[in-house]
């Protein structure tokens, strides 16, 4: 009997055992499905979190590839407007499509390039005749007398060629349509308050050029500069532009001249300024150090104090050393000369210029002409040249 007793706890013992072994193994398996779930949820998010995180990146990343051009309003006031139309019109021969404003737009700049585009001319060619016209030709914003139909602060590539004066957004989108006209990639480069241009050349390499920091100051500063050479006087996001490292054409590189050395230097900026010359490029058979470069420091200071004590002319002068080709450095001087005659008589033929002139005279008994500029400089490669506002003939000068 106690036998069976004994029997019976323990088989009792076995199934309490058993359902509590049962129990361990059901909350085990529980625990586990529930770490697992919450590991499986957890995965999710953070995966989550990492997808969003990518797709954040991404967006980063495609926004600062975009680089907004036309639409993008400069100074809060100017628009950068596209001219597509008009380059597109002049290539095809066809201006059927265009409105009134657009076709007079195509006709003014039509006779521009008839003027100063020669057949056989390479990209940089057509480019530099450009160039040379618009600085020549236009004005800074803020004419004596403003001119009927024109806000004075004209933007548009139609505003500007018919008042022949502008903003720079308007000298850039100018620019910027002469280059599409004539089958030239052209790219308008700005900040909040600045724009110029970025153009490919024949070499293939991309260049910067300012109309509007060249007009009635140096014609080299701002014309086929590297980013570089850009960087020392214009801030831009250029992330979503193409890298502007073409030497071949820059103004150092296509006007450069050998000196011996660098105290040949004064004398020739002593007869560039007698020439009006606004720009100097040398190279020199004494090889330069890098801490050799530190002498044009003082050579720059002293060159604006003896030409202010000489009395040759109103002038400021500044030095760059600018990479070349073969990785050797280039001395540029830029020679601004300051002419208060002002820029207005610009836009007069030299008869109408000369015919005022003589009636101001006669009337005054002065001689206005002496407050005017004697000339230009007129860049032909590495020529040395100088064009006659008398004459309109180029001279070439003796060095």
């Amino acid at each position: 009997m106690e036998l069976q007793n004994q029997e019976k706890k323990s088989k009792k013992g076995m199934a309490v055992a058993a359902v509590l072994l049962s129990g361990c193994l059901v909350a085990s398996l529980g625990l586990n499905i529930y770490l697992t779930t919450q590991t499986s949820a957890q995965n999710q998010k953070v995966n989550k979190f990492i997808d969003n995180q990518l797709e954040r990146q991404a967006k980063e990343e495609e926004m600062e590839n975009e680089y907004q051009e036309d639409g993008y309003v400069v100074a809060e006031s100017y628009e950068i407007k596209s001219t597509t139309q008009i380059s597109d019109a002049y290539i095809s021969g066809d201006d059927s499509k265009l409105g009134k404003e657009d076709k007079e737009t195509l006709k003014m700049a039509k006779e521009v390039l008839d003027k100063v585009i020669k057949d056989g001319m390479s990209d940089y060619e057509k480019e530099r005749a450009v160039f040379k016209w618009m600085t020549k030709n236009l004005g800074h914003v803020g004419s004596l007398v403003t001119l009927p139909g024109i806000n004075g602060e004209a933007y548009t590539p139609h505003d500007v060629l018919k008042s022949r004066q502008g903003v720079c957004v308007g000298y850039a989108t100018t620019f910027r349509m002469f280059m599409q006209m004539m089958g030239i990639d052209c790219h308008i480069v700005h900040n909040e308050s600045h724009s110029w241009d970025l153009v490919q050349l024949d070499d293939g390499q991309w260049y910067h050029v300012d109309i509007y920091m060249s007009i009635d100051g140096n014609s080299y500063e701002n014309f086929n500069m590297t980013d570089e050479m850009a960087r020392s006087s214009h801030d831009w996001d250029g992330s979503g532009l193409p890298a502007a490292e073409g030497i071949k054409y820059t103004p150092a590189q296509m006007n450069k001249k050998e000196l011996n050395n660098i105290y040949e230097v004064p004398a020739k900026v002593k007869k560039a300024l007698e020439k009006k010359k606004d720009g100097l490029f040398f190279t020199f058979k004494e090889k330069l150090e890098k801490e050799d470069l530190s002498v044009a420091d003082v050579l720059v200071e002293q060159l604006n104090s003896a030409a202010s004590m000489s009395g040759v002319g109103d002038c400021y002068i500044r030095g760059q050393w600018v990479q070349g080709e073969n990785e050797e450095y280039i001395l540029a001087i830029y020679i601004t000369i300051y002419d208060y005659s002002g820029s207005s008589s610009s836009n007069l033929d030299e008869e109408k210029q000369k015919k005022l002139t003589d009636s101001v005279n006669e009337a005054f008994g002065v001689d206005v002409s002496q407050y005017a500029g004697e000339g230009e400089m007129y860049d032909e490669g590495s020529d040395m040249e100088y064009m006659s506002t008398d004459t309109g003939m180029v001279e070439t000068v003796e060095e």
